[in-house]
């Protein structure tokens, strides 16, 4: 009976010292973590090297250095003329009431190197100082070249070396569902980039612009995002973000940009005449429903309808006339009130247009003489 029991306790031993030198060799043997006092903590580690599968970082990273933020000061008030007296300065001397100054925030793409960014129209709307600051640190006061109250864009300049200057995109490429980067600085935390896709093309009748195109995205656009780059996946600019819907004030997913075809068009006319210059033939139009084609017998159920003529004005003096149906402008069809806004306004002024009409269910052709489109006020 002793050798049984001397036996057992060998081979307990012998086990006993197997199992000390597994856990202290290959703890993960025995299901045990080490545990280590003042040591590393081994943990999982994963290798360098390039960007993490559908990562958009080279996108950004193009267009990130060209896209500025931008701060505007304006007063609140006038001042009186008596206070700028030297009497009445000297009289009081530091006790002169401080002029009001209010600071707004928003966002800018450099587009050449000259200098020129585009921004919104809003965004620099009555500003008395503008500061731009680039993406490398470096700050400089701008000026503005030239507005366009009308599709909410804004020309300014600013005076420095070596800046950074984005690609155009071409936004006729684009198609919904197409992956796309809002850049900005929202709520002046800093430089931000935003994911999202197209989610419509051609957004109009929204009432934010006399003339919309908009770009419609669910990349989040926020307070301070205005007038900054919705970029494609290769950092191409593709339009100037613009407005929001939001009944709360911060971004939903229902966001609109210029596109950039629109602000070239801007660009280049602001750089050469200083303001944008647009066909204009004088008239006042409706969209043809077709609720309005049943109640009045229209031919059509779709297209514009010219509701008003201003009189002695461009269309009046070609014989243009309540009623008619405005089929085409120069061989393009207008199919609704905005296509005709559009066509017009890309005619040069003082040269000849071909429109199309229909009256009284006949077609005929107009020559207009295309005036210059009166610069409206916001």
């Amino acid at each position: 009976m002793r050798r049984y029991w001397l036996l057992f306790a060998q081979t307990v031993t012998i086990a006993l010292g197997i199992y000390i030198v597994i856990a202290a060799l290959r703890p993960a043997w025995t299901g045990r973590a080490p545990t280590q006092v003042g040591g590393v903590v081994p943990v999982l580690q994963a290798p360098g090297g390039g960007p993490a599968p559908a990562s958009y970082r080279d996108a950004a990273g193009r267009a990130m250095p060209a896209v500025v933020n931008i701060l505007t000061s304006k007063a609140l008030r006038e001042t009186h003329p008596l206070l700028k007296d030297p009497f009445f300065k000297r009289f009081f001397g530091d006790k002169m009431p401080p002029q009001e100054q209010m600071a707004s925030l928003g966002s800018g793409v450099i587009v050449s190197g000259n200098g020129y960014i585009l921004t919104n129209y809003h965004v620099v709307e009555g500003a008395d100082e503008i500061e731009v600051g680039l993406a490398d640190g470096r700050k400089a006061a701008a000026s503005i070249v030239g507005t366009d109250p009308e599709t909410d864009l804004a020309v300014i300049r600013i005076k420095a070396d070596k800046l950074p200057v984005i690609v155009l995109g071409d936004p006729e490429q684009a198609r919904v569902g197409d992956v796309v980067l809002a850049i900005g600085n929202p709520f002046g935390v800093g430089q931000t980039v935003t994911l999202g896709i197209i989610s419509a093309l051609g957004r109009n009748n929204l009432h934010i612009n006399h003339f919309e195109n908009f770009i419609q995205t669910d990349a989040a656009i926020n307070f301070g995002n205005s007038g900054g780059a919705l970029v494609d996946t290769r950092g191409n600019l593709l339009g100037i973000n613009s407005a929001i819907y939001s009944q709360t004030g911060g971004s939903v997913g229902i966001g609109f940009a210029i596109p950039v075809s629109t602000a070239k068009t801007v660009l280049d006319s602001i750089i050469k005449h200083g303001q944008v210059v647009r066909g204009w033939i004088g008239v006042e139009s409706q969209d043809i429903t077709p609720e309005l084609a049943d109640s009045f017998g229209l031919p059509r159920d779709r297209g514009a309808i010219i509701a008003g003529v201003v009189r002695g004005g461009p269309a009046d003096r070609a014989g243009m006339r309540p009623g008619d149906i405005l089929l085409a402008v120069e061989g393009k069809k207008v199919g609704s009130t905005n296509d005709m806004m559009n066509l017009i306004a890309d005619l040069p002024p003082g040269g000849k247009a071909q429109m199309t009409v229909m009256r009284k269910n006949r077609e005929t052709t107009i020559a207009v003489t295309v005036g210059r489109r009166p610069r409206q006020t916001p």
